[in-house]
């Protein structure tokens, strides 16, 4: 550097030597080690800034200073000489996944799903751009100086930033303008997969192209090139697409891909560093760029490389040489968890001690007294044990045996299928499957039991069929014979109304035939006396009539002349009558 600057950075070279060998790593916990390359060792530790995970770190270009970012939403800028938290502020609403850091040193870019870009001085918000719809991943400036050098440059307004998200097959370069009317991204580059590794050349001239090189999660290598000039609206598709593979030649003749873990481009800007292979042991070559092919494929025998050398000190434990006829044995069945029973000490010894005459029990016996078969292993409610179920259907699944499967799967208890089908292994849930659609095909007594152990299948093991990637296939049968089956139930259910009826019918016109006939002769009549004159004396019932006719007209005639009377009295005011009177009236 020129001039008074490099007098003033004199004083602090000794400083920044120091500091060129320090690697800041941050930790899951909130703390940040700071690890000496050149000495091997931890220097300090940075604590009390962070609550929760360290998503980013990075090193500030002209002092000591050290920026990270968390998920408890915060960013923290840190003096590494001190160890102490220079300043601290809310980033964000969410976790803070990735940081970048200006050219000029003078502004930050942050970023969880929404991209901000922060005044390192007044820590405020200068811009903020929309981002992605997952976290982001990378940040990282693409330009130095604007392309437009007409106007006088402020460190920051013209340049062009790249960001890159999880999830997300696009890669986007976003502008910084002078106003805050832009916010969305001005062109975007598309890959094959999620991008792991972003490395580029930065653009130092406006005529100068922006190298990008992406690697892939599923191991490939893209470039682009390309001279940021505004807008375009169609993502960008790469130059060149680079692969390794190995040769084939050894007993395997199909060439297996070897994944690329990550890329960067040397200081020529004409070769990169491809590193590809095991993480545990990766191998790193350089190779010079040649974009005029869309796609190369690089042979690599990984193989002769990459043979992991063990400590003799292993050697120790010797494994025996076993012939493929032979069947061994291993302890413990898979989904086995029962309790081994200790028998009590003083049964042992009796055990042990044997009389004179007798012989020693065979090993057949021995194995016959364990508690393997079902019906030796009774629980107090007199029902077998759900965790030797589980182990009796594992081993009858496994060997297909028609008589264990057979006492396991025609148990009707609800709570014993559930515990049975809780405690079985993982991978014989498929194998249990099939055998239940098997038997689902045959009669419908039986399918009805297996019905309750596969919705006890479903309910327990949903989570793990759900992450099968052939599970539609697997259950095809099942599926068919379900709607085989349901097909008929409204048919069936019609007939059995029909049916029903019919049937309630028949038996009630049978029960109305067996009820025997009532005799209808009255058992006691009653005759009056009238009725046996009836006939002889017509004349006299004439008479009769013609009397009561009579005594009817005079009754009727006394009362119109009593009304006459009460009124004449009315009219001549002798309405008011003593009582006595008015008795004697009536």
């Amino acid at each position: 550097q020129d001039g008074p600057q490099r007098k003033k950075r004199k004083s602090e070279v000794g400083e920044v030597d120091k500091q060129l060998d320090i690697l800041a790593i941050g930790t899951a916990v909130g703390s940040i080690l700071l690890y000496s390359t050149v000495k091997g060792e931890l220097q300090s530790k940075l604590d009390g800034g962070h609550d929760s995970r360290v998503n980013c770190v990075r090193w500030h270009q002209d002092n000591c200073c050290l920026y990270s970012c968390s998920d408890d939403k915060h960013i923290v800028e840190w003096n590494t000489q001190t160890c102490k938290v220079k300043c601290k502020w809310k980033g964000d609403t969410s976790s803070v996944t990735c940081l970048c850091i200006s050219p000029d040193g003078k502004m930050l870019l942050s970023a969880g799903r929404t991209i901000k870009l922060w005044d390192l001085e007044t820590k405020e918000v200068y811009r903020h751009f929309t981002g992605h719809a997952t976290s982001v991943s990378s940040l990282m400036f693409t330009t130095v100086k604007p392309m437009n050098e007409s106007k006088p440059f402020d460190g920051i307004t013209g340049l062009y930033f790249l960001s890159g998200a999880i999830h997300d097959r696009l890669l986007s370069v976003w502008y910084i303008r002078s106003d805050r009317k832009e916010k969305n991204a001005v062109m975007s580059f598309t890959v094959t997969d999620e991008p792991t590794f972003v490395d580029l050349t930065v653009s130092e001239v406006k005529e100068e192209p922006v190298k990008l090189a992406v690697v892939c999660r599923d191991g490939q290598l893209h470039l682009f090139e390309h001279i940021l000039n505004g807008y375009c609206k169609k993502p960008l598709t790469s130059n060149c697409t680079i692969q390794i593979a190995t040769p084939g030649n050894d007993g395997d003749s199909t060439p297996k891909p070897v994944p690329i873990l990550a890329a960067a481009f040397c200081t020529d800007k004409q070769s990169l560093l491809l590193v590809y292979g095991n993480t545990l042991q990766p191998i790193i070559e350089k190779v010079s760029l040649n974009t005029s092919e869309p796609h190369i494929c690089l042979v690599r025998d990984i193989q002769k490389v990459l043979s992991l050398k063990t400590d003799a000190a292993l050697i120790k434990v010797k494994t025996p040489v076993v012939n493929s006829d032979t069947k061994v044995l291993v302890p413990g069945i898979p989904g086995h968890s029962t309790a081994v029973k200790t028998p009590a000490l003083g049964k042992e010894k009796k055990k042990n001690k044997r009389k004179p005459g007798e012989t020693e029990e065979s090993i057949e016996e021995r194995l016959g007294a364990l508690d393997i078969d079902v019906s030796k292993v009774k629980t107090p409610g007199g029902l077998p044990q759900t965790d030797s179920f589980a182990v009796l259907l594992v081993q009858g699944l496994e060997s297909n045996d028609a008589e264990i499967l057979n006492k396991v799967l025609n148990t009707r208890k609800e709570n014993i299928v559930k515990n049975t089908v809780a405690r079985m292994p993982i991978h014989a849930v498929i194998p249990l499957l099939h055998e239940l659609t098997k038997r689902l095909q045959g009669n419908p007594y039986s399918a009805s039991v297996m019905v309750r152990w596969l919705k006890s299948v479903f309910t327990l093991h949903a989570s793990y069929l759900s992450t099968l990637p052939d599970l539609i296939p697997q259950l095809g049968m099942l599926y068919q014979l379900m709607e085989s089956r349901v097909k008929t139930l409204q048919k069936l259910s019609r007939l059995h109304g029909r049916l029903f009826i019919l049937v309630t019918q028949v038996a009630a016109s049978q029960t109305v035939q067996e009820v025997p006939e009532v005799n209808q002769t009255a058992k006691l009549v009653y005759e009056d006396d009238s009725s046996e004159e009836e006939g002889s004396d017509d004349e006299m019932i004439a008479d009769k009539d013609s009397d009561e006719n009579w005594d009817e007209d005079e009754e009727k005639e006394e009362q119109s002349d009593e009304q006459d009377m009460t009124v004449e009295k009315e009219i001549n005011g002798d309405s008011d009558l003593e009582p006595e009177n008015e008795s004697e009236e009536e």
